[in-house]
């Protein structure tokens, strides 16, 4: 589909398609495409992890990457036109690979000393996190991939982390876990996982 069509051109297009059709895109093609619909112009969509580098669709270590440093290296050097170009460096990394959508930047803060995934955030602070995060995203977008604000929102530690049910108070949700998320938005991220 084209970008900017319409929700009405959407319904339209979607009305054409059989129940199933309708139904089998609602889940991937394989854990890193969506599925393609030929029928009504939608083209797959292939994704990566990007925290650090760009994986692409397989783990083969003969399909090698440029690897940047940790998110957590990057936020401490406060430096966003830096941070911008390397967001272009993924980019290029992911058109070299095919890829449309990085899942990144990470926008979770470290919290705890148990979250065991860390080094895939920023830091501890939101405004930090958000100026950087956003940073990155300029970066990725304007390469022409599609930057993917993650993983809303305080998914922070590791401690039953597919199961555990974070309360937050109102307060601490929107100036402190909220706050990355809107820079990512304000910024014109793409996707929020």
């Amino acid at each position: 589909m084209r970008v900017g069509t319409s929700e009405d051109d959407i319904d339209r297009l979607l009305g054409t398609l059989t129940p199933r059709a309708r139904a089998l895109l609602l889940h991937g093609a394989t854990t890193w495409r969506t599925r393609a619909e030929p029928a009504v112009g939608l083209r797959e969509l292939v994704m990566s992890d990007g925290p650090a580098g760009v994986r692409g669709q397989s783990w083969d270590e003969r399909s090698t990457s440029v690897l940047l440093p940790c998110a957590t290296a990057l936020a401490a050097t406060w430096d966003e036109a830096l941070v911008e170009r390397l967001g272009g460096l993924l980019a290029a990394e992911a058109r070299r690979k095919g890829v449309h959508v990085l899942l990144t930047p990470t926008l979770n803060l470290h919290r705890t000393p148990l979250g065991g995934r860390h080094f895939e955030c920023f830091s501890e602070d939101p405004e930090l996190t958000g100026r950087i995060g956003a940073a990155l995203i300029r970066g990725i977008q304007a390469g022409g991939v599609a930057a993917t604000a993650k993983h809303y929102v305080a998914n922070d530690s590791e401690t039953d982390r597919l199961t555990v049910d974070v309360r937050v108070g109102e307060r601490a949700l929107r100036e402190v876990y909220l706050a990355p998320f809107e820079a990512a938005v304000a910024a014109g991220v793409r996707l929020v996982m």
